[in-house]
């Protein structure tokens, strides 16, 4: 019965986290995550059913510019399925009418992760990247990055401590900031909220004004 209960609390919390809407995507944060502006402000999505290399792993920068070209500055259809455990939005991305979360597999620039393996589709894409030794699979035997991760702890940040190479350091003021990407980084994971006068999610007007404009 606990385990039953445990299953519809489970439920309704995906259900309650489950939206559809459209964003633009204004920076790409590795293979497999992005930070999206929508009406409500910035909101960081983890792409679901798969897995990328980490950024200091083989191939990790190659993934994330992969999903780079693919969803940087353009308009995409985020369909939401959950919240992480560090607070990241878990949702599947569609740009110009393709899935961004499948053709990342496809591309060999992400391992499937769906639950349990089960989802066929991933399963197909990542078999013809591998028989065709795409991106990753050009490696004899690629490190899964799930196990690479618990190879390499000391590398993993703490939840909203570190990320994008930056860390909550003593910056206040966006003439400090070096670029829009750390601006973004003191406000979402330092609560630097001084560097967005107007309250509207965009930090440093003056240096983020290109990525303000939807396209």
């Amino acid at each position: 019965m606990r385990a039953f209960i445990l299953l519809l609390l489970a439920c309704a919390f995906n259900t309650a986290h489950a939206e559809e809407f459209t964003a633009k995507v204004i920076a790409v944060l590795d293979g497999d995550t992005v930070l999206v502006k929508r009406a409500g402000g910035l909101v960081k999505i983890r792409l679901a059913e798969i897995d990328a290399p980490e950024k200091s792993q083989e191939h990790g920068m190659d993934s994330k510019q992969s999903l780079s070209d693919l969803v940087l500055d353009k308009q995409v259809n985020v369909n939401s399925r959950a919240v992480d455990d560090y607070g990241r939005m878990v949702a599947h991305l569609t740009a110009n009418g393709r899935s961004v979360n499948e053709e990342q597999v496809r591309r060999g620039m992400a391992w499937e992760y769906s639950n349990y393996h089960s989802n066929k589709v991933y399963l197909a894409l990542q078999d013809e990247a591998q028989n065709a030794k795409r991106g990753l699979w050009a490696q004899a035997s690629p490190t899964p990055p799930w196990q690479w991760r618990k190879a390499h702890p000391a590398t993993q940040a703490p939840p909203h401590a570190t990320a994008q190479g930056y860390s909550c350091g003593s910056k206040r003021h966006c003439s400090q900031m070096a670029s829009c990407n750390e601006a973004h980084f003191y406000l979402t994971h330092c609560g630097m909220k001084s560097l967005d006068k107007n309250g509207n999610g965009v930090p440093c007007e003056s240096l983020c004004a290109a990525n303000s404009n939807p396209q």
